[in-house]
């Protein structure tokens, strides 16, 4: 579930190298924690969440197919 956030992250931002993606595992969810430029906070987030929503909805769909929950957190 991680290198999907960040692939599909890296292709978003201006500067994928900073990039940083911390996985905090539970018992049955995972919280990924998201860190990046930022100048390229907006381009992750998008107009009204729109794309930060969309890509926690691919994770939410990926985590689903190994019975688990997960959550994205965009961390400033």
């Amino acid at each position: 579930m991680k290198e999907l956030v960040e692939y599909i992250v890296r292709s978003l931002v201006d500067h994928p190298d900073d990039i940083r993606i911390t996985e905090v595992d539970g018992e049955r969810t995972v919280v990924l924690e998201l860190r990046c430029h930022p100048d390229d906070v907006g381009k992750v987030i998008g107009k009204s969440g729109k794309t930060v929503g969309a890509i926690r909805t691919l994770l939410s769909t990926a985590a689903a197919r190994q019975n688990r929950r997960a959550m994205l957190e965009v961390v400033e």
